[in-house]
C-alpha cells in the first residue's frame, strides 16, 4: 500500500492542504500568549492575619497555630509554611500540582471559619486569603513620588486609586503596595499629664471610640415629605479630635489636647520605601495564571496616562521595573535563532543536492511543519516561550529529515533512468515504513516526558508536545507534498541543465568522502571485535561521565533584574536601619550595570529587614551576565556594621513557598521544640559557613532580638485590685500603636491610632512610668507589683508543616555546582550530629534538584524502554531494536564530554538534550537497518553485504540529516543575546552528541547488526529452527 499515491496524482489538493496548514498556523500565531517560560502555576493560597502590637511569639501561638491546625486537614497540601513577625502572620499553602485551586480556596475559607473561635478577640478583622502563584516573579513595579504629599498620602493614592485601577487590567492577578501605610489620626499621649488628671489609658480609648461612630440613624416623614436623619458623628481629621472631651473634672472639661499630641500621620510609622534617590511608594504587579505578560504590561502602560490624570498633579507615577523589554528581547532572539536555523538547514540541503529546485522540495517542509505547529499550540493553550520556541528551533533540523529521505530515494530512481512520476510512486512506497519507524519512535521519546510527573512534566510539557506535533506534520508533508513535488520538479539528467560550479564542487566532495567512508567501513567490519569492545567502553564512559559531570537544576536566567534583601542584626531599631539601607542604595546605584533601584523596609517584613529590586541595563550595554554583576557587587559593597545585603538573580521559575528569602537555595531545620531548634541552628550555620562550596550564608544569628519581659507578682497585683487583663490592656494601649477607631471615607477606611508619646517609649525604663487605675479609682504604678528583665527573643517565628522552622539561605560559590553544594551540606550536617528531635532538609532549588536527580536515571531508562518496545513492535524482532539503540551511548558521551569541556553544568535542559538525542541518533540506524533488511529479503544478499551496501546507499541522507540537525541546533549554542543561558545547554548537548555519534555510529551500527545476526542464527540453530533470511523468525 502506498499512502502517497493519491497525493502524488492530485497535486492541486495536496498544495491546498499544505496551504491550509500554513494559513491556520499563521492565524494561530497571532493569538498565542507570550511568556518567558511555560505555564508553571503551582496551586497556592496565602492566608494573612494581623493583630497590632502582638509579638512574633504571640502571633505564632495564638494566630498561626490555630489556623495551621484547621488548614492542615485539607487534602492535597504539599507544603504549608508560615512567617510570624511583629503584628503579622502570613501562611502560604502549596497544593499538589493539578489540584483544583478554586475547590481548595473554598476549603481554605471553611477552615478559617472553623478556627475563628480560637483566634484572639482583639483582632479587628478575620484572616483573609487569596490565590497566588509563588513560582512567578513580578512583571512590573511602579513608583509614586511627590515633593508635596507625604508618604501616607502617597500610599493612599496608590492603594485607593492606582492599585484598584491596575487590578482591573485583564491579566493582572495581584497588586501589592509597599513603602508606607494608610493615613491615620495618631494620638500620642503624655503619661505625666494622664497621671496628673488621674485618667486611665483605657478611658481615653473608650472616649475616642464613643465619639467616632457611624451608624444608621433612620428617617422621619409626614404625609407629604420624607427626611433622612444625619448627624456630625464622624470625626475625620486630627483637628476634629483635639477638642474631644474625655471627662469633666474640677468643674471643667479635660480635652484630648490637654493630655496628648494629636496629628495626622500614618497607621504604621515603621515603614518606608524608595526609588533611586527619592522616597517612594511602590506597587508590585503580579500576573494571573496563563496571562500574556507582554499584552498585560502593554495594557498597563496604555492606562498610565489616564491614571496620571486622576491622581494629584504633584504625584509622579513612574515605571520602576518592567519585565517586557527583556522578555521581548529574549523571544526576539529566539525567533531570530529560529530563522538562522531554517537558513542553515536549507543551505545544507542545497549544498548536497546542488540544484535549487531539488533543494526547495525539502525546504518547503520546514515552514509548513513549523507554522502548522502554532495551530496545535493554540488549541492546547500553549504560549510562545523560551522552551516552545526551542522546540521549534530543534524541529527545524528534524522536520527536514523525512523530506530528505524521500527526496534522496526518489532522486536515486530518477538518476537510474525512471520517469519522475514512476520514481515518486516507487520511492515513496519504499521508504514509507522507514519514515513510520523513524517518526513513531521519535514521537514516543518526546511524549514519554509527559509521564515524568511533577515539575519536570510541567516544565517540558509544551516543549515535548510542540516538537511531537512538528514531527507528525513533517511526516504528513513527507508523504504528501514532498513526493508530489518530486514527481513534477525532478528532471532526468538528460533534461537537466549542466550542473553549476557549486554542484560540481559538492558532487566531487561527496564522491571523495564516500570513497573514504567505504574504505574505513571495510576496516571496521574487518575488526568487528575491536569495534564491539569500543562500544562497551563507550557505555562505561557514559556512566562515569554522568556521575562525574557537575549538575544543577536549571541554568540561571538573566532576567535583567536582581532581588536583594538587607538583613539587620536582631534588635536593631527602624531608625538605625535607615542609614544602613542608604549606604547599600548608594553603592548599588554607583555600579555601571545598574539602571535603577527600588525597595522598601518595614511592614510585614519586619523593621530590620528590607527588600530591594535592582533593574539592570540591557545586556548589550552592561556586557556582563546578572551573576557576574552580583559577583562584582559582592566585592564592592561597603562593609556596613550590623547589616548585610544578599543579592540573587531574579528567576522566572522559583521553588518553595517561603516569602522573604534571600536566596533560591536554603537548608531547613524543623522541630517541635523551638528552644531546641535555637540551640542547634548556630551549630549548623557555622558548619555551613565553613564550606568552600557556599557563600552568602543567611540565617538567624540565634541570639535573638532584645526583648523586655515583664514579670508580674500576681498575688500583689490581686491585692491591689489589678488583674492580668488590665495589665495587658494598658501595655497594648501604650506601646502597640493600637487602632482604636475607624474613620469611614467615600473611597477607603482609615484608623485612629493611639500610643504614648514615642519620646517616653525609647527605653525599658518607660515601663516604670506606666500607671494603672483600678475600678475603684486607685492609681497603681506598674512597678508596684511587677519588675522587668531583659531577654532575647526571635523577631520572627516560622513554621513549616506545623513544626517550628529555621531557614539557612545560601548561594553557591563560583566554581562549584549545586550537586557539590548539596553533598557538602549533607556531610557537614552529618558531622554536626543533629538529635532525632531536629530534622534537616534541603529546600528551594536545592531540594528540587535533589528530587529531580533521583528520578533522572529512571527517566532515561524509561525512555529507552519505550523506544525498544515501539521498535520491537514495528520490526517484529527482539534484536533489531537493540541494534538501533546501540547508537545512543556515543551520543551520550558526546553530550557529556561537551558539557565537561566547556565547563558547563548538567541541568534539566541538558537532560532534555539527551532525550532529543535518543530520538534523533537512532534515525541513522533505522535508515541503515531498514534498507539492509529489505536487501536481505528481496535481493537475497548476505547480512554482511546487505548492511555494507545499506551503509553506503544511506550515507548521503544520513550525512544530510545529521548536518541539518547539527546546524539547526548550532544557533542555540552560539547565541549570546538575551535568554541564551536557557537555550545554550540544549544546543551544547545536541551538537556534542550528534558530532560524536555521527563519527562512531556509521561504523558501530553495522558491526552490531552483524553481531546480533550471528547471535540470532546461533540461537535459532540451538532451538532447531532454520532462519536463512532476515525476520524469518520472531527473534
Amino acid at each position: 500500500m502506498n499512502l502517497s499515491a493519491p497525493f502524488i496524482r492530485r497535486p492541486v489538493a495536496t498544495l491546498l492542504l499544505s496551504l491550509a496548514i500554513l494559513l491556520l498556523g499563521a492565524l494561530s500565531f497571532g493569538l498565542l500568549p507570550v511568556s518567558p517560560l511555560p505555564k508553571m502555576d503551582f496551586p497556592a493560597i496565602t492566608v494573612e492575619a494581623s493583630l497590632a502590637g502582638a509579638s512574633p511569639q504571640i502571633m505564632a501561638s495564638t494566630v498561626a497555630t490555630p489556623l495551621e491546625r484547621a488548614l492542615g486537614g485539607i487534602a492535597g497540601i504539599s507544603e504549608m509554611t508560615s512567617r510570624n513577625s511583629q503584628g503579622s502572620t502570613r501562611i502560604i499553602i502549596l497544593f499538589d500540582i493539578g489540584r483544583d485551586i478554586d475547590a481548595a480556596a473554598r476549603e481554605v475559607q471553611a477552615a478559617i471559619s472553623e478556627a475563628r473561635t480560637l483566634l484572639p478577640s482583639g483582632m479587628r478583622s478575620m484572616p483573609t486569603y487569596r490565590k497566588v502563584n509563588p513560582s512567578q516573579a513580578p512583571i512590573m513595579v511602579l513608583s509614586l513620588t511627590s515633593k508635596v504629599l507625604d508618604k501616607g498620602q502617597l500610599y493612599d493614592v496608590a492603594s485607593t486609586i492606582v492599585a484598584q485601577k491596575l487590578s482591573q487590567v485583564d491579566g493582572v492577578g495581584e497588586v501589592q503596595v509597599g513603602g508606607s501605610s494608610l493615613p491615620a489620626v495618631r494620638i500620642e499621649l503624655e503619661p505625666r499629664l494622664l497621671d496628673q488628671y488621674g485618667i486611665a489609658l483605657d478611658e481615653v480609648r473608650q472616649a475616642i471610640a464613643a465619639a467616632n461612630v457611624r451608624r444608621p440613624k433612620g428617617d422621619v416623614e409626614d404625609a407629604l415629605r420624607h427626611w433622612q436623619v444625619q448627624a456630625n458623628d464622624q470625626l475625620e481629621r486630627a483637628a476634629d479630635y483635639r477638642p474631644l472631651v474625655i471627662r469633666y473634672q474640677n468643674d471643667g472639661p479635660v480635652r484630648l489636647s490637654d493630655v496628648a499630641q494629636v496629628h495626622d500621620g500614618v497607621e504604621d510609622r515603621y515603614n518606608s520605601g524608595f526609588y533611586n534617590d527619592k522616597d517612594a511608594v511602590l506597587l508590585i504587579v503580579n500576573r494571573q495564571a496563563g496571562a500574556n505578560i507582554i499584552e498585560t504590561i502593554a495594557e498597563i502602560r496604555a492606562r498610565l496616562p489616564a491614571l496620571r490624570e486622576v491622581i494629584p498633579a504633584s504625584v509622579e507615577l513612574e515605571v520602576a521595573m518592567d519585565r517586557s523589554p527583556v522578555i521581548r528581547a529574549t523571544l526576539h532572539e529566539a525567533e531570530r535563532t529560529l530563522l538562522i536555523a531554517v537558513g542553515l538547514v536549507i543551505l545544507v540541503v542545497l549544498a548536497f543536492l546542488g540544484h535549487w529546485r531539488a533543494a526547495l522540495i525539502p525546504a518547503l517542509a520546514v515552514p509548513v511543519s513549523l507554522v502548522g505547529s502554532f495551530a496545535v499550540m493554540y488549541l492546547w493553550g500553549f504560549s510562545l516561550n523560551n522552551l516552545s520556541l526551542m522546540a521549534l528551533i530543534i524541529a527545524t533540523g528534524l522536520v527536514v529529515d523525512d523530506a530528505i529521505v524521500v527526496l534522496e530515494n526518489i532522486a536515486r530512481h530518477v538518476e537510474d533512468g525512471e520517469p519522475p512520476l514512476a520514481a515518486a510512486l516507487k520511492g515513496s512506497r519504499e521508504v514509507g515504513f522507514t519514515l513510520l519507524s523513524m517518526n513513531l519512535s521519535l514521537v514516543v521519546v518526546f511524549l514519554s516526558m509527559l509521564f515524568m510527573g511533577g515539575i519536570v512534566e510541567r516544565l517540558f510539557r509544551e516543549f515535548s508536545i510542540t516538537l511531537a506535533v512538528a514531527i507528525l506534520i513533517s511526516l504528513l508533508v513527507s508523504l504528501t507534498l514532498t513526493p508530489m513535488l518530486c514527481a513534477r520538479w525532478l528532471k532526468p539528467e538528460t533534461e537537466a541543465r549542466a550542473p553549476s560550479r557549486l554542484g560540481r564542487f559538492a558532487s566531487g566532495l561527496q564522491a571523495r568522502v564516500m570513497a573514504g567512508y567505504a574504505r574505513s567501513l571495510d576496516w571496521a567490519l574487518a575488526h568487528s571485535t575491536l569495534m564491539l569492545f569500543g562500544l562497551l567502553a563507550t557505555i562505561a564512559l557514559n556512566v562515569y561521565l554522568y556521575v562525574a559531570v557537575p549538575k544543577t537544576f536549571l541554568p540561571q536566567q538573566d532576567t535583567g533584574q536582581l532581588i536583594g534583601f538587607v538583613r539587620g542584626d536582631d534588635g536593631l531599631s527602624f531608625q538605625v536601619m535607615q542609614p544602613k539601607l542608604q549606604a547599600y542604595r548608594r553603592a548599588l546605584l554607583a555600579d555601571p550595570a545598574v539602571q535603577s533601584v527600588a525597595g522598601f523596609i518595614g511592614g510585614k517584613g519586619g523593621i530590620s529587614n528590607a527588600m530591594v529590586i535592582v533593574r539592570l541595563k540591557p545586556i548589550a550595554e552592561r556586557g556582563l551576565s546578572a551573576q557576574q554583576v552580583i559577583d562584582r557587587l559582592r566585592k564592592s559593597l561597603p562593609k556596613v556594621p550590623g547589616g548585610q545585603l544578599f543579592l540573587m538573580a531574579d528567576q522566572d521559575l522559583q521553588f518553595g513557598g517561603r516569602q522573604g528569602r534571600s536566596s533560591e537555595n536554603e537548608y531547613v531545620l524543623l522541630s517541635s521544640d523551638l528552644e531546641l531548634l535555637r540551640i542547634w541552628l548556630p551549630k549548623v550555620r557555622e558548619a555551613m559557613a565553613a564550606l568552600p562550596q557556599l557563600t552568602d550564608i543567611d540565617a538567624n544569628q540565634g541570639e535573638g532580638a532584645q526583648q523586655i519581659r515583664l514579670v508580674v507578682d500576681r498575688e500583689t497585683a490581686k491585692r491591689l485590685g489589678v488583674d492580668m487583663d488590665m495589665v495587658t490592656a494598658v501595655l497594648n494601649n501604650a506601646f502597640s500603636q493600637r487602632q482604636i477607631s475607624t474613620i469611614y471615607d467615600d473611597l477607603n477606611q482609615y484608623q485612629v491610632v493611639m500610643e504614648i508619646d514615642p519620646r517616653y517609649a525609647q527605653s525599658p525604663e518607660a515601663l516604670d512610668m506606666v500607671q494603672l487605675i483600678t475600678d475603684g479609682g486607685l492609681r497603681v504604678p506598674l512597678s508596684a507589683f511587677s519588675h522587668w528583665e531583659r531577654s532575647l527573643e526571635e523577631d520572627r517565628v516560622q513554621h513549616q508543616g506545623q513544626f517550628a522552622a529555621e531557614n539557612i539561605g545560601y548561594s553557591i560559590a563560583p566554581g562549584h555546582s549545586a550537586v557539590e553544594a548539596n553533598q557538602a551540606i549533607q556531610q557537614a550536617v552529618a558531622r554536626v550530629g543533629l538529635p532525632t528531635d531536629v530534622q534537616g532538609q534541603l529546600g528551594g532549588t536545592g531540594g528540587a534538584l535533589l528530587q529531580a536527580q533521583k528520578a533522572q536515571p529512571l527517566m532515561i531508562l524509561g525512555a529507552l524502554l519505550v523506544v525498544y518496545i515501539v521498535l520491537g513492535i514495528l520490526y517484529e524482532s527482539y534484536v533489531h531494536p537493540l541494534t538501533i539503540l546501540s547508537t545512543l551511548p556515543s551520543a551520550g558521551v558526546g553530550a557529556l564530554l561537551a558539557i565537561e569541556l566547556v565547563g558547563d553544568q548538567f541541568s534539566l535542559i541538558s537532560l532534555l538534550g539527551l532525550f532529543l538525542l535518543i530520538g534523533v541518533v537512532k534515525k541513522n540506524a533505522i535508515l541503515m537497518i531498514d534498507l539492509a533488511l529489505q536487501l536481505e529479503r528481496h535481493a537475497r544478499l548476505g547480512p554482511e553485504e546487505s548492511i555494507r551496501r545499506a551503509c553506503l546507499l544511506r550515507f548521503r541522507p544520513i550525512l544530510m540529516t545529521t548536518l541539518s540537525a547539527i546546524l539547526g541546533a548550532l544557533p542555540l549554542l552560539l547565541d549570546t543575546a538575551e535568554g541564551a543561558e536557557m537555550r545554550r545547554p540544549l544546543g551544547l548537548a545536541i551538537v556534542g552528541g550528534l558530532v560524536l555519534s555521527q563519527l562512531l555510529t556509521l561504523y558501530s551500527t553495522p558491526v552490531v547488526y552483524l553481531f546480533f545476526d550471528r547471535l540470532r542464527h546461533r540461537f535459532n540453530r540451538w532451538r532447531g529452527v532454520r532462519s536463512d533470511a532476515a525476520l524469518d523468525t520472531s527473534l
